[in-house]
């Protein structure tokens, strides 16, 4: 995974509008950190091939970054991304890491099952 480049971001979020896509969202504080600390707070949510299809997808701040997708429905929403991967169009992975290089929140996009 790299740095996140927005602009690429942003095309990519583009050229999946309106579609039926599957959707895998994460997020930890440490979910299994409170075994060797039990005074550490844990909170952890998971989310694999669930069903999207958004009007509006946008990618904003400066970093750590945030995604939301516009859904006829509501949102879909996840900050604190700081890493993407574009395959070439089937897949967006987004992940955001602490700074011990640990995942604290991801958010995928695929025009298939992950």
């Amino acid at each position: 995974m790299k740095p996140i480049d927005p602009q690429d971001v942003q095309l990519m979020l583009d050229s999946m509008l309106d579609e039926q896509l599957f959707l895998q969202m994460e997020m930890t504080t440490g979910a299994y950190a409170s075994h060797r600390d039990s005074s550490k707070f844990t909170a952890s949510t998971f989310l694999k091939n669930g069903s999207v299809r958004y009007v509006q997808g946008s990618i904003a701040g400066s970093g750590p970054f945030r995604v939301g997708l516009k859904t006829g429905e509501g949102w879909v929403y996840s900050e604190g991304l700081t890493h993407y991967e574009n395959d070439g169009g089937d897949r967006l992975v987004l992940a955001g890491y602490d700074s011990e290089g640990k995942l604290v929140v991801g958010l995928q996009l695929g025009r298939h099952p992950f």
